[in-house]
């Protein structure tokens, strides 16, 4: 059974109304995650949400926490000391930034297969995780 991380990205095209063809795979993406109860997230990307909601598409507040709060529905990976450990040594070992790492890391520690994003490099694998941007052509 794959397990499946969503990348901050992913819950930002999903309110991203100016590419409507990525919203919809996104809000696809999402929904599948939900259903198949496969999704997970980090505390992380649900910061990241909602910085990105309210800053780069206007996103009401109030929205982006609701919106927030029904992503926390999936499976949500808490960032501790062990995670931002574990991320600095990819860091180093891989030379992503620190903060892919860190996301890298929670789809890695909760046991995903694969990790969808815009911002990795598609279809490269690190360990069973497997890199895939759903906006690949």
């Amino acid at each position: 059974m794959d397990r499946i991380f969503l990348d901050t990205n992913i819950l930002v095209y999903a309110d991203d109304q100016d590419s409507p063809e990525n919203q919809a795979a996104a809000i696809k993406l999402i929904e599948e995650c939900f259903t198949s109860r496969k999704g997970v997230i980090s505390t992380q990307v649900l910061q990241e949400y909602f910085v990105a909601a309210t800053r780069k598409l206007g996103v009401s507040p109030e929205i982006a926490r609701r919106k927030v709060e029904l992503l926390a529905g999936l499976e949500v990976v808490p960032i501790n000391v062990e995670n931002i450990l574990a991320a600095i040594d990819l860091q180093r070992l891989h030379g992503h930034s620190f903060w892919d790492a860190l996301i890298l890391q929670s789809a890695l520690g909760a046991g995903c297969t694969i990790c969808f994003s815009e911002d990795l490099q598609h279809g490269r694998s690190l360990g069973r995780l497997k890199i895939i941007n759903p906006f690949h052509e």
